[in-house]
């Protein structure tokens, strides 16, 4: 394969590993957002053991999209690292001190509400540093030459700190849909009523950054809203339109398993919108794929790897989920 090709095969298998890591990992860091409306310790042990089996597995897909960026992107890599390092370390800080959490709060009792905060806080704290994160990626990074040319604090503008909030709701609907599905009784039927609102919190925020976004960038603009092009990115909003008449008509329906996925879908829909603002570009506005790729040989060195690795890595996640599927009761679970 050419060079053109591989560096194509790599932004694609890159953007899929982040994907996948958004939505599987999205709605277990959102149930630590949550965690604090368990309304008893055993509300709150069922919480957590809805995503106990699963949790660290789902950042496996973190290491894959950051490693693979290190890999074969080295110049987006150094570039996108230094323009954000303060709210990357912070995720990866909070990641850290929720997955101690995890493990620590099975062990004490006299500790368990500090364990508790900790799993909440982390939670809180990184899905709000991934959406700053998100939102100062969209807005541009200033690149002169191979380096980054902008300042310290570029990262941190309303606009980042509204991708912060909106993917806070976002995850926090993730993980109640979750719930819908994983659980029953009262835990159920509160988390099904305060998805309906997280529901439509998420639909406006999703609405509210989509027409921002286009004016950030006139290249943006032009993939939105020059014919014939905007005839097909016109599907992405039909899309979200007939995924939130799904949302709430399963919420309405007491169906569980259509809200989640329903709202999973909202994020793959602004995924797909964010891929035709982006593409070619790895570092909007200034980097192209092929631009910051590493050389032909590293490409296909490293394919080669993955080619062996990411079917094992979809197996065994799938496994865990078939193995773990159903409803999770009081007493069941991580001890």
């Amino acid at each position: 394969m050419d060079f053109e090709t591989l560096a194509s095969i790599w932004a694609g298998l890159i953007a899929l590993a982040v994907l996948v890591y958004v939505i599987l990992d999205g709605f277990d860091l959102g149930v630590g957002i949550l965690f604090p409306l368990g309304r008893s310790t055993r509300e709150r042990d069922v919480m957590m053991n809805s995503v106990a089996p699963v949790w660290d597995g789902n950042e496996t897909w973190l290491i894959l999209g950051g490693g693979g960026l290190f890999a074969v992107f080295p110049l987006a890599y150094s570039v996108v690292m230094t323009a954000l390092y303060v709210p990357i370390l912070t995720m990866l800080l909070a990641l850290v001190f929720r997955g101690v959490a995890f493990e620590y709060r099975w062990r004490t009792k006299r500790w368990k509400p500090v364990w508790d905060a900790a799993f909440f806080g982390g939670s809180l704290v990184a899905t709000f540093a991934q959406g700053i994160a998100l939102g100062a990626l969209v807005q541009g990074i200033p690149v002169a030459g191979r380096a980054y040319a902008g300042g310290w604090w570029d990262w941190l503008t309303p606009f980042s700190l509204l991708t912060g909030v909106a993917l806070v709701v976002g995850y926090a609907l993730l993980g109640a849909t979750w719930l819908v599905m994983k659980t029953e009784g009262p835990l159920q039927l509160r988390m099904r009523d305060l998805a309906w609102w997280l529901g439509a919190a998420t639909l406006a925020l999703i609405g509210l950054v989509s027409l921002i976004t286009p004016f950030l960038e006139p290249v943006y603009f032009q993939r939105w809203f020059n014919l014939p092009g905007s005839l097909w990115t016109m599907i992405v909003p039909l899309v979200m339109l007939a995924l939130a008449w799904s949302f709430f008509t399963g919420l309405n329906a007491h169906r569980d398993a259509r809200p989640f996925l329903s709202a999973l879908g909202f994020f793959v829909a602004s995924f797909a919108g964010l891929g035709i603002s982006f593409y070619p570009m790895i570092v909007p506005p200034a980097l192209t794929i092929w631009e910051a790729a590493a050389p032909a040989e590293s490409l296909a060195f490293a394919l080669v790897g993955v080619a062996i690795l990411l079917p094992l890595i979809l197996a065994y996640t799938g496994y865990a989920y078939w193995v773990f599927r159903g409803k999770v009761r009081e007493g069941e679970g991580y001890h």
